[in-house]
């Protein structure tokens, strides 16, 4: 599956392009710090064109989804939305996801790259269930994010005041009908707005942001405002190894909805107490290391899965997000195969 990106057919010619999570995506509009600065004190605005959407339909869809994913969907309030893992039988992550209860349908929103493995995996379930999966291919995404994206819509003709985390608000701006959503607890200042793509709806909308006082973000920008707040992307910091406690995005876990596929092992893993590995920031002195994993005396102690340069005080300060053992996290500070990374908990404060 692809999907073009919307600003890497709107971006100015000074834009570059090049790949993100899977699609063709303008990764700077000319000045990544300062597209970094918007999302952090202004209002910046992006393309969510690597965002894939998935309807599940069907009398036992509500019943089917619950029993196949971590959280609490059966009981999502209309327009409601929750963060989920789909697992393994071993309680590994195939795949992670939002879902949103629509009413008549539920939606799934997750990485284009993740979209058809998670299709083929969970639809190998589907057996006697009235249950049917289906790609959303007419819904486009605009993002916008940072203090200012709230005046910054309102500037715009839309509302966005007081709305819940993860609550989707139908809306008519002009003569487009859309969706503004909010954006979870971990990603503070995050709106979302879903649009049919046949134009000139999204493009429309894009301008009357960017005159409305939002800036220009590419996949560069977006991707150290992630590692700052500490967001691990499935494909890169999760993967199919990895078990939802180790992950610490507990979020994602109900302990009160019954059985699941992989359920067992995370319920063990609780009544256990701890995993043997936690995911962590990091903060490097000099260059940053190539995202690897890191021994010592013959055992995995480490590993750095992303990394960055982001402004700091100082500068630019390197910083990284991945996996340590638990005990060398109390310690403050782990040892890469010579160079001394500083163990920051998450989210990072620069």
């Amino acid at each position: 599956m692809d999907n073009p990106a919307l600003q890497s057919r709107l971006a100015p010619a000074h834009s570059r392009l090049g790949r993100y999570n899977g699609v063709e995506a303008a990764l700077d509009f000319g000045d990544p710090a300062q597209e970094l600065c918007a999302l952090q004190s202004g209002c910046g605005v992006f393309d969510l064109g690597w965002r894939a959407k998935v309807s599940v339909t069907g009398k036992d869809r509500a019943r089917w989804l619950h029993n196949m994913v971590t959280n609490n969907v059966r009981d999502l309030a209309l327009n409601r939305g929750v963060y989920n893992f789909v697992l393994s039988a071993q309680g590994r992550i195939l795949g992670d996801m939002y879902i949103y209860n629509r009413g008549d349908f539920f939606l799934i929103d997750t990485d284009w790259a993740q979209a058809e493995p998670l299709l083929t995996a969970m639809k190998r379930f589907i057996i006697m269930d009235k249950v049917e999966m289906n790609v959303v291919s007419e819904i486009t995404a605009i993002g916008l994010c940072g203090p200012k994206a709230g005046e910054t819509m309102a500037a715009a003709g839309l509302k966005a005041h007081n709305s819940a985390p993860l609550e989707i608000r139908e809306q008519q701006l002009d003569d487009f009908s859309l969706a503004v959503v909010s954006g979870p607890e971990n990603k503070p200042g995050w709106y979302e707005i879903w649009i049919a793509k046949a134009n000139p709806g999204p493009a429309a909308i894009h301008e009357k942001l960017i005159a409305a006082g939002a800036q220009r973000v590419g996949a560069e920008g977006l991707e150290a405002w992630r590692m700052l707040h500490g967001i691990p992307n499935y494909g890169q910091d999760i993967r199919e190894r990895d078990l939802p406690q180790e992950t610490g995005q507990m979020q994602a876990l109900s302990f009160t909805k019954g059985c699941y596929i992989g359920q067992e092992i995370v319920e063990r893993i609780r009544s256990r107490g701890h995993v043997h590995r936690t995911f962590v920031g990091f903060e490097f002195t000099g260059e940053p290391p190539t995202p690897a994993k890191f021994e010592a005396d013959g055992r995995n102690v480490a590993e750095v899965t992303s990394v960055a340069r982001v402004p700091s005080g100082s500068g630019q300060t390197a910083i990284g997000l991945g996996y340590v053992r638990r005990e060398i996290a109390a310690d403050g500070q782990v040892d890469l195969n010579g160079q001394k990374a500083r163990i920051v908990e998450l989210p990072f404060v620069i």
